[in-house]
C-alpha cells in the first residue's frame, strides 16, 4: 500500500478548494493500494520567508519523508499558485527528490486551475520530483457541489480522479 501525502494549498477563508480536497480524499479512501495522510496547509502557515518554525519544519520534513507519493488540491489565484503553497514547498527539499506528484486544479472558472497547474509543475520539476501528466481539473467549482456539499455527476469524476491515483501508483518506486 502506498502512503499518498494530500496537501490541501490554499489557507484563504471560505475556500472552494477544500470541498475538492475532501472528495478527492473520500477517492482514494475507496482504494485499497493508497494509505491517504491529509494535511491542511494551514497547519504550516509561515509569516513570511524566513521559513517554518523548527518544529512545524521537522513535522513537515518527517511527513513528506514517510510517504511515497504526494497529490496537491491548489485553486488558482491570480493564474498562478497561492503564496503559502510556495513557502511550505520551500521549506523542504532533499525528501522530495523523485517523488511522484499529481495535482488537482481548482478554479471558478473554466480552465479548472490549468495555468497554476503548469505554473506549479516547474516547481517541483525544479525540487526534482516526478510531475505526473494526468493532472484533474475541477472547474466552474462554484457549480460542481450541490447544497448539501456533495459532488454532482460523482461517476465521471471518480472516473478522473481513480486515472490520476491509477499513474501515482504506478510510478511509485
Amino acid at each position: 500500500m502506498a502512503n499518498v501525502l494530500f496537501v490541501l494549498g490554499t489557507a484563504r477563508e471560505g475556500r472552494n478548494s477544500k470541498k475538492v480536497f475532501d472528495y478527492v480524499l473520500s477517492v482514494a479512501g475507496k482504494r485499497s493500494d493508497i494509505e491517504s495522510i491529509p494535511v491542511d496547509i494551514l497547519d504550516f502557515l509561515q509569516s513570511g520567508t524566513l521559513g517554518l518554525p523548527k518544529d512545524k519544519l521537522e513535522t513537515w520534513s518527517n511527513l513528506v519523508s514517510k510517504t511515497d507519493a504526494i497529490v496537491i488540491v491548489s485553486p488558482e489565484y491570480n493564474h498562478g499558485y497561492p503564496g503559502e503553497l510556495k513557502l511550505l514547498l520551500d521549506s523542504e527539499y532533499e525528501a522530495y527528490k523523485g517523488k511522484p506528484v499529481a495535482i488537482c486544479g481548482v478554479s471558478v472558472g473554466s480552465l479548472g486551475g490549468a495555468r497554476m497547474v503548469e505554473q506549479l509543475k516547474l516547481v517541483l520539476n525544479a525540487l526534482q520530483m516526478i510531475v505526473l501528466n494526468t493532472s484533474v481539473y475541477f472547474s466552474n467549482v462554484n457549480e460542481l457541489f450541490d447544497k448539501n456539499n456533495k459532488i454532482k455527476d460523482s461517476q465521471f469524476w471518480d472516473k478522473r480522479i481513480d486515472e490520476m491515483f491509477d499513474s501515482l501508483v504506478e510510478h511509485i518506486k
